[in-house]
């Protein structure tokens, strides 16, 4: 069964009004209240002109006949307002870098023919700077913050945006076939904006039931045990989909006091004192500070049950400590992307952790490399991890990318973001990473990511990131760039010694450059094009914010 996203919100709020649906620090907004706020958030944009043009059934995969809402904000309930709101309004949304410079933020606004803008006004002076270079742009609705900006000319302040609105539902028909947009992180390339139906995105993306049949099952099955903290930036797919998730568990999403940045403390103490069972987090960028953390301070975390990672490798030696330190959580590796949704996990429990690894699941495969056959367990082939069923419709604007990522094989349409990978006896996964950040040396393929893995077995390692410069004799060279944890003396005989354990000779990084800090998106995702740079002696060995 379809059902959009705003149908079931509303539904779930019906059933529970007056439990709490988003806490960020003193504020506490209620099933009901944020159902009024984004009814209101709606209306103000359908009475701005914003809508659905052109129906879903006389577009191509690759076009969009709606308006488009740039979602430019840190965490907070306005984000997630939005979304809803824009949903609400059969408006697109989609996700901000706000670490973009001008040159970046101009060439997004532009790419998505954005319409609106719901700005932080930390951000407003740069989208002035390049305001008048984005014509499509009609709204802009701020939200005042510590920075103490003024009001952007023509722009409306986020809660008089708010109290405008009428009440009422917004007089549109919600419909499945309305668009989510999900811009890709454009770590190795520039971002693309993914299409989905928000009808597939619910369940694909947001968690929804696969097995239900009626909203009024859906709203049985949303239990409303859920207390999410959701760690990194909603502007990042992984933050987005577990805050849906949540609501349409009928639970709480949870913002942390401070969510411009990564701030462990800050977290651990909201863990606690909102009794959270579920925290999402990306990787070892946001494992190693929050282990840190809990060596420095005690917290009652007894509330916590899972700790699910996404987005970037959740290293063993990482889990491994997690799991010592919170013996009845569990520790979950979510494995997705943008183009497919959510795809595979592997859970960890006890004392068993391992990375890279994850068990078949239907409507999972592996494609041969030339994209001509599904594989079968056991075949020595290095494939492509793939996805069919319901899948996202393409990229904004781009046919022949559209036609790359989402090849067909028989009558099945399959989704290939890019991952490299093996299907082991037994179903089992083995996954290898991202083709594009594949390093070729010698005529042989390394990953990156495995690469990554191996130096971070050493327990002085905080962070690693490895990149490839040019050599005379192989092509191309691999170089970690890593970050030594505070106090820890490490020589890179020994860092390589202990990836060594776990790799080929040749794989083996022939150079390390040490930095204070690597260089992510908010998102914790590793920026490979900086990582080049710094590999190869074009920029300053120095990440200028960490996550």
């Amino acid at each position: 069964m379809q059902v959009p996203v705003a149908t079931l919100h509303e539904a779930i709020a019906r059933s529970r009004p007056h439990q709490d649906c988003i806490v960020a620090g003193a504020t506490r907004r209620t099933w009901s209240e944020v159902t009024d706020r984004t009814r209101r958030l709606a209306n103000t944009l359908i009475d701005a002109g914003l809508g659905c043009h052109t129906e879903r059934d006389r577009l191509e995969n690759w076009e969009s006949g709606q308006d488009h809402l740039a979602i430019y904000l840190h965490n907070g309930p306005e984000y997630l307002e939005a979304m809803l709101a824009a949903f609400k309004a059969r408006v697109a949304p989609f996700n901000v870098n706000y670490r973009y410079v001008a040159d970046e933020l101009r060439y997004l606004l532009r790419d998505a023919s954005a319409r609106a803008v719901m700005i932080h006004s930390a951000f407003a002076p740069l989208l002035a700077e390049i305001r008048s270079e984005v014509p499509s742009l009609a709204v802009i609705v701020q939200v005042p913050d510590a920075s103490g900006n003024p009001l952007l000319d023509g722009a409306i302040w986020y809660e008089d945006a708010v109290a405008s609105g009428s009440p009422e539902p917004p007089p549109v028909n919600w419909s499945p076939d309305d668009l989510y947009i999900l811009y890709t992180g454009g770590t190795t390339g520039m971002p693309k904006g993914v299409l989905w139906r928000n009808g597939d995105a619910v369940v694909e993306c947001f968690g929804g039931r696969r097995d239900v049949t009626s909203v009024e099952d859906m709203v049985s099955a949303a239990a409303g045990q859920l207390r999410a903290l959701p760690a990194p930036p909603f502007m990042h797919g992984a933050g987005q989909w577990i805050a849906m998730r949540t609501f349409f568990d009928g639970g709480c999403v949870v913002i942390p006091n401070r969510p411009e940045r990564l701030d462990a403390a800050d977290l651990w103490s909201t863990v606690e004192r909102e009794q959270v069972n579920f925290l999402l987090i990306v990787g070892d960028a946001f494992a190693r500070p929050l282990l840190d953390e809990l060596d420095r301070h005690d917290y009652d975390l007894s509330s916590l049950t899972v700790i699910l990672s996404g987005g970037a490798a959740l290293t063993s030696g990482r889990k491994a400590e997690f799991l010592s330190r919170l013996p009845t959580a569990m520790v979950v590796d979510g494995l997705g992307s943008s183009e497919a949704g959510g795809q595979l996990s592997q859970v960890s429990t006890g004392t068993t952790a391992t990375t890279g690894t994850f068990p078949l699941t239907e409507s999972n495969h592996v494609l041969s490399a030339d994209l001509t056959r599904v594989l079968a367990p056991g075949d020595p082939e290095l494939g492509w991890l793939a996805k069919s069923g319901r899948l996202a419709l393409g990229y904004l604007g781009d046919a022949a990318k559209t036609a790359r990522t989402y090849p067909t094989i028989g009558s099945m349409r399959f989704a290939v973001p890019g991952d490299r990978a093996r299907l082991l006896e037994g179903g089992i996964v083995e996954l290898h990473g991202r083709d594009s950040a594949t390093i070729n040396s010698g005529g042989e393929k390394i990953f990156a990511e495995e690469v990554e893995a191996a130096l971070k077995t050493h327990p002085g390692v905080a962070d690693c990131v490895v990149a490839a410069r040019p050599h005379d004799r192989f092509g191309h060279e691999v170089v970690a760039i890593v970050a030594v944890r505070a106090g820890v003396t490490v020589t890179d005989e020994e860092l390589v010694e202990a990836a060594g354990g776990h790799l080929a000779r040749y794989k083996l990084p022939r150079a390390i450059i040490r930095v204070d800090e690597v260089l992510r998106s908010p998102a914790g995702k590793a920026d490979y094009r900086w990582a080049g740079r710094v590999a190869c002696g074009d920029v300053e060995a120095v990440a200028p914010e960490a996550v």
